[in-house]
């Protein structure tokens, strides 16, 4: 019994000594941070100043996916939707904020205010979902 018992010990302290504080770090992580996937949208400006309008809109209580389809400049007009997506299948400024924001809906959005400044533009980010 003493080989099986100091098996079982080995086995549990291997994650600890190879990184079990890691991983209770990035599972603390992901319920701060919403899982997985995040089901987001976005309006997306190249300037500055656009952007800024639209989130005025939004401010002044129009819907979400109204002012994305009058406002972003990218593919997802359909009202800013992205979809399901991934972590590590966004931009890291964009991956950031989505996984930050709340659970909201686009009737009554919680968005990055200021907006998000990647590669592509200016992005006011909601998200619908998380898993």
């Amino acid at each position: 019994m003493p080989p099986k018992k100091e098996s079982k010990g080995a086995a549990k302290n291997v994650p600890a000594k190879g990184g079990g504080k890691k991983n209770t770090d990035e599972a603390a992580g992901k319920e701060k941070k919403g899982g997985n996937a995040v089901k987001v949208r976005h309006i997306l400006c190249e300037k500055q100043g656009k952007i800024l309008e639209a989130l005025e809109k939004l401010k002044e209580g129009q819907s979400f996916n109204v002012v994305a389809t009058n406002y972003s400049e990218d593919k997802a007009r359909q009202g800013g939707d992205l979809g399901w997506q991934i972590r590590g299948s966004m931009v890291g400024a964009f991956q950031d904020a989505a996984f930050a924001l709340p659970i909201s809906t686009i009737n009554a959005p919680k968005y990055t205010d200021p907006p998000i400044k990647t590669k592509f533009g200016y992005h006011i980010i909601m998200v619908e979902g998380k898993k």
